[in-house]
């Protein structure tokens, strides 16, 4: 009963935007939840990544202040004591789990670059060896360092490739690396966590706002879902198509011009299907005796 009233304590003392921000935080951390109970993650876990966020966020807040009065000031802002803001300075954070790869490097190239599409806009079958299009020219210009079988051999074990007749195919459209928990839960980490900066930035009014937008359509059927689906994908294609050569002369402009290379960008679509909730389905029904 203790732990319930102090929590109930500390929300009431929230202010109104405080309060607002709460209330979407549950939004945000139930599909989070879903992924820690489904995993075995119990929330002692969860808190703990918790503590060691806010107090690396504080820590960023504070550049530049007294080193001397630092610990004090990080205690302040996130609500933890000395001793634990100490406790978790000095401990070992996470390992941050890998997304990029060589193979996910070969992969946006081959699915979305020209010289390596056909006629139809699709992935071409190229041979193991020679000159470009093929194969070991594509992995030469991603990696010398990796002989072009191993890179195959990674690509088959990730389901993305297959060899017939002395050629090599894409499986995918796109790369969702399946039977990869690591890599996915990087892809994981690195898209929803750079679309979460880029919308806590421009909520904050930090910088230059960043592209943050989507649309909401709901009365649809699942027939109606289906053929999204097919829109979404294709969108996405064509945007990839027109943004990976884009930014490949872009970089290579860069670096002819002696520019500082110390800029990153993450471009991206999402989408997410659900059934409509009773409160949405009340609110779109007809009252009596209208027509729609």
């Amino acid at each position: 009963m203790r732990l319930t009233s102090t929590a109930t304590t500390a929300l009431q003392g929230l202010n109104p935007q405080q309060q607002a921000l709460m209330g979407s935080l549950l939004q945000l951390l139930e599909p989070l939840a879903e992924l820690c109970v489904a995993q075995g993650v119990a929330i002692q876990a969860v808190e703990e990544a918790l503590r060691h966020a806010m107090v690396h966020s504080a820590r960023r807040a504070c550049q530049g202040a007294n080193p001397d009065r630092l610990t004090s000031r990080i205690s302040a802002m996130t609500g933890l004591t000395r001793r634990e803001v100490d406790r978790i300075e000095s401990a070992t954070r996470p390992a941050r789990p890998a997304s990029r790869s060589l193979a996910t490097e070969i992969f946006t190239r081959w699915a979305f670059e020209p010289s390596h599409l056909d006629a139809d806009g699709k992935p071409l079958a190229l041979p193991l060896q020679g000159d470009a299009p093929s194969f070991e020219a594509l992995a030469a210009r991603v990696t010398r360092d990796v002989h072009p079988r191993t890179l195959i051999v990674e690509m088959q074990r990730l389901g993305l490739v297959a060899e017939q007749e002395g050629k090599l195919r894409l499986l995918k459209d796109t790369l969702v690396p399946q039977g990869d928990w690591s890599h996915m839960v990087g892809f994981l980490g690195d898209n929803v966590g750079d679309h979460f900066r880029a919308a806590s930035a421009n909520v904050r009014g930090e910088g230059a706002p960043h592209f943050e937008q989507s649309v909401f359509a709901d009365e649809l059927s699942s027939e109606s879902l289906a053929q999204v689906k097919v829109l979404i994908t294709q969108q996405w294609q064509q945007l990839m198509r027109d943004m990976v050569p884009q930014l490949e002369a872009l970089m290579a402009a860069d670096q002819q011009a002696g520019r500082a290379c110390d800029q990153a960008v993450r471009i991206g679509m999402y989408s997410w299907m659900r059934d409509m909730t009773p409160e949405e389905q009340a609110r779109s029904a007809p009252s009596d005796g209208s027509q729609s």
